[in-house]
């Protein structure tokens, strides 16, 4: 009895014999894979529309975490801007990459550095620089008293910025308010970042994947108002646009495309520790962590979920409120009477707000208020 022969797996896209990938349950081999991803990032960046002449590059922030999602973008950029400087001699917009380092261990600071200098020699187009999440103290758009604490942390001292960041920290109530400060510093650290060095937007390197563990971890700390400004591409609340090219790819698609493309990124990336190992018991785990968690499960199985996460969100429409103040630590808008815990009573209604009494402590939104009181 002779042997049944197999035929070879053929992409659909090219419809070549190749070995294929199992994406998005669609079987595509490592070449189209990669100009797939390429192709969303890009077509996505040309929607950004920018102010004044086309002629001039406009200079737009990249903050680099060295994760899989941010390395994979600044790779797919420097291949943009190195194609139309090819067929125009000169490119739409040009990039300042910015790392902050959130290490507060001269140790770990140390290779942050040596592996920002691996970027460099890398995509070396572009301009680099790197702050310590510690310059976030001398900000003034943040008003230090509105946190309520004895010992503002922007208050002037013998210490170090590093040792008062770490006193500011350590006063946090729990293990998400921590994560939700550093996060709140990080947004306004890289928006006064963006507005010294005159960049036009931020471009982040969020995922689909990443984006909806945002939607899902702001609604829990109270500041699902805040979504339509979070999530969504265009100007934000502080004055400069916030795009996010990668919103149409999940993280795992960018996680393969990292080791796929020649060279790889692979070592110029960070890995952290899956999410599924984190434990939901624990008392370090933070509702950040439980969110990456159940978006890593979903979007294994149900990535159609993952996707509509985010495009739900992206059709919310920001309040237009006549009177509104700003939060203190995050800066987002807060309507008149509905900051504080308890100046926001489970609605939006002006007739249960609480209106407030001279002689406060600064204002804080709703979010900010539970992660520095508890």
């Amino acid at each position: 009895m002779g042997s049944i022969e197999t035929s070879a797996p053929t992409c659909i896209k090219c419809k070549e014999n190749a070995s294929t990938l199992q994406i998005r349950s669609d079987n595509i081999c490592q070449s189209c894979f990669c100009q797939y991803v390429t192709t969303k990032a890009v077509k996505r960046m040309e929607t950004y529309k920018t102010r004044g002449s086309t002629k001039i590059a406009k200079k737009m922030l990249f903050p680099l975490s060295f994760g899989s999602s941010s390395a994979c973008l600044l790779h797919i950029l420097d291949q943009h801007i190195t194609s139309q400087y090819k067929r125009m001699n000169r490119a739409a917009f040009e990039l300042h990459v910015v790392h902050v380092d959130l290490y507060l261990d001269a140790v770990d600071r140390k290779g942050s550095a040596e592996l920002l200098e691996k970027y460099k020699t890398r995509f070396p187009r572009h301009t680099y620089s790197s702050i310590g999440l510690e310059e976030a103290l001398s900000l003034d758009t943040i008003d230090w008293s509105s946190l309520g604490l004895l010992y503002p942390p922007d208050v002037e001292s013998e210490k170090p910025a590093i040792e008062r960041l770490q006193h500011l920290i350590a006063a946090m109530p729990s293990a998400t308010s921590k994560a939700d400060i550093l996060t709140t510093l990080l947004t306004r650290l890289l928006v006064s970042v963006a507005k010294k060095n005159d960049c036009e937007a931020t471009i982040f390197g969020d995922s689909t994947t990443r984006l909806a563990e945002k939607t899902l971890t702001e609604t829990a700390k109270g500041r699902g108002f805040s979504l339509p400004w979070q999530v969504s591409d265009g100007i934000s609340t502080y004055g400069v646009a916030f795009n996010y090219p990668l919103r149409d790819l999940l993280k795992k698609e960018l996680v393969t495309f990292s080791s796929m493309i020649s060279p790889p990124l692979t070592k110029f990336i960070i890995r952290q520790e899956p999410s599924s190992h984190i434990s939901a018991s624990s008392k370090q785990t933070t509702i950040d962590d439980l969110m990456a968690q159940y978006f890593e499960s979903v979007e294994e199985n149900f990535p159609s979920i993952v996707a509509n996460v985010v495009r739900t969100t992206s059709k919310l429409q920001p309040l237009t409120w006549e009177e509104t103040n700003s939060c203190g630590l995050c800066g987002l808008p807060v309507s008149e009477g509905t900051d504080g815990i308890f100046g926001w009573g489970g609605d939006q209604n002006s007739d249960s707000r609480v209106n407030r009494e001279h002689g406060e402590q600064g204002i804080l939104c709703y979010g900010c208020s539970r992660s520095v009181n508890g």
